[in-house]
């Protein structure tokens, strides 16, 4: 059986103190006992699930939401304070205790249920009773808070652990991205030359293509100048062949000599010396 102990104030004498304790079986819809005590008397009553729904059915409340509104009235004690309100009236002789608890709805409240609660013969025996209820809860909250102390201590101490761990993880990302840092600036810097070469390639090629165009227009200059030249020659030739077979050496073709020639200047002067040894021999020629 599950007990509650909380202490509460009644309305009608708000610096008068009772100890309100509430026991259950399962759970508090199915029914609960209570034991009020001034310290020096007691009273009990006991509240059954019949009443408990009946209750619920005249505030037309849901039976459930009802339960959780008993709960926070009567276990929850003094962290409901001020939202409940508990009304405390004794007949002749204290032989009967009227108990009634009700709920605070800004200026309006509304009875949760109400009940008589019988005089106990011994209430030395409930005092004990409810003196021991503390004391076992007293003692099973200070074995809590122990374990509790220990368990924060474990934790701070993984969580010292855990902090040098985050510590070293720290200084190695920074030592890896250092490291990672100076490979990549090597890996830059190399790429950076590459390109700087490229660039240069790139740039003379473009200058070469700048001045093929007149390279290739000399060349066919040359080529058609030595072709008029060997044209002309070739004409001379034909015209001087008669005359010139049994006066003059044989003369090598003009062709490869213009083609072999380094210089494609001296074309001219060959010409001219030809064509002043070929007149005296066409001139001898006319004569015989």
């Amino acid at each position: 059986m599950e007990k509650t102990l909380n202490r509460i104030h009644p309305v009608s004498d708000p610096e008068a103190t009772y100890f309100l304790q509430v026991s259950w079986e399962k759970d508090l819809g199915t029914g609960f006992v209570i034991m009020l005590s001034d310290g020096q008397c007691a009273w009990t009553g006991t509240v059954s699930e019949a009443e408990i729904s009946r209750e619920a059915a005249d505030m037309e409340m849901d039976r459930e939401k009802y339960v959780e509104e008993l709960k926070k009235a009567l276990i929850l004690g003094e962290e409901s304070a001020g939202k409940y309100n508990f009304a405390i009236s004794r007949g002749e002789e204290s032989t009967e205790c009227h108990f009634s608890y009700e709920k605070n709805m800004k200026d309006v409240s509304f009875r949760l249920g109400s009940l008589r609660l019988q005089k106990v013969s011994r209430p030395v025996e409930v005092v004990k009773e409810l003196i021991g209820h503390c004391l076992d809860r007293l003692g099973r909250l200070q074995a809590e808070n122990e374990h509790l102390q220990k368990e924060n201590e474990r934790l701070f101490s993984d969580w010292n652990d855990v902090e040098k761990r985050l510590e070293k993880c720290v200084k190695a990302k920074e030592e890896l991205e250092a490291d990672l840092y100076n490979r990549f600036v090597l890996v830059l810097n190399e790429k950076k030359a590459k390109i700087r070469n490229l660039q240069k390639l790139l740039k003379e090629a473009k200058e070469s293509a700048a001045d093929a165009p007149y390279t290739r227009d000399s060349i066919a200059t040359v080529q058609a100048a030595t072709e008029r030249e060997e044209e002309y020659d070739g004409s001379t030739d034909e015209e001087s062949e008669n005359l010139t077979q049994s006066s003059l050496p044989s003369v090598p073709e003009r062709k490869d000599s213009i083609l072999g020639s380094p210089d494609v200047i001296d074309t001219a002067p060959t010409r001219k010396r030809r064509q002043r040894i070929v007149k005296p021999a066409g001139t001898g020629a006319k004569v015989a």
